[in-house]
Formats: C-alpha cells, sequence, structure tokens
C-alpha cells in the first residue's frame, strides 16, 4: 500500500465525519480535489502534488504524452506554461502555484480562467533545490482571452 491510497482513506473519513461533499468536475465545497496533468515520469510534478496533498489537497495524477493539447484544450496562455496542468473545478493552475494562492482563488472564486506560475522557478513549491536560492516569481491570473494580471509574489 503507498502513502497515496492511505492519504485518501484518511481524507475520505475527513470527508464523512464532517459532512463535506465534492463532486468530480466541478467546485466542491472544500475546494480539495484537483487533477493534475504531467508528462510521464516528470518529478517535480510529483513533488508539487505531494506540496498540495499535505496541504489538505486530493490530487489525482494523469501521465499524457501530449501536454501542449492538455494546456491548449485549458486555455493555457502558450506564454504561461509550465510542466504541468492541473484542474479544480472551473478553474486551471498552470505550473508550480503555490497552496495559499489556489486557496484564495477558491475562496475569492474571481471570474477567471485560472492562475499561471510560468516556466520553473527554483524555490517554487515543487522545485525546491538545496544549496541554490529561491528565485523571485509572480503568480498570474489569466482568463480565457489570454489576458493576465499579477495575482501573488513570491
Amino acid at each position: 500500500m503507498n502513502k497515496r491510497f492511505f492519504l485518501t482513506k484518511f481524507l475520505s473519513i475527513i470527508v464523512l465525519a464532517t459532512g463535506i461533499t465534492a463532486c468530480s468536475g466541478s467546485k466542491s465545497e472544500s475546494g480539495t480535489e484537483i487533477t493534475m496533468y504531467k508528462n510521464p515520469g516528470c518529478q517535480c510534478c510529483a513533488k508539487w502534488a505531494d506540496y498540495l496533498e499535505a496541504n489538505g489537497f486530493e490530487v489525482t495524477e494523469e501521465a499524457s504524452p501530449n501536454m501542449q493539447a492538455i494546456k491548449s484544450q485549458n486555455n493555457v496562455p502558450y506564454d504561461m506554461g509550465s510542466c504541468h496542468t492541473a484542474v479544480i473545478g472551473d478553474y486551471v493552475v498552470e505550473g508550480h502555484v503555490p497552496v495559499e494562492d489556489i486557496k484564495n482563488l477558491i475562496e475569492e472564486q474571481p471570474d477567471a480562467k485560472g492562475l499561471a506560475v510560468p516556466g520553473m522557478p527554483i524555490g517554487s513549491p515543487g522545485m525546491e533545490m538545496p544549496g541554490r536560492p529561491a528565485e523571485a516569481y509572480k503568480v498570474f491570473l489569466f482568463q480565457e482571452d489570454g489576458s493576465r494580471q499579477v495575482y501573488a509574489q513570491h
């Protein structure tokens, strides 16, 4: 049995005990279900998923050999791309977005397509590298039409 199996069972017990309900493909009341599409074998994506799970999210990982198609289907602007694309309810989360920004997105429910951290900044969640200082980076809120604004800075 692996860590995710036990974590899923643990979260299921909490969900049952607290009466939280969730529907696949829509925004859940708890906002904790997230599907992450990634290149097969990508380790930083797995680290980001572990980070989300440690912060209360239930992550389903889907390996895809054609990430550009996933990004295109989810209206991720080309210049906002990263190594993985996640879907939570009606929102898209592109790249190594910190959990506090995802939780703010769920709470605020802005009229937007989603959040993105372009590239793979060192020090962002899942991209920590011992002995290397974290890079400053921005989280962008983007729209269906590709327009965007800075949502957070780290």
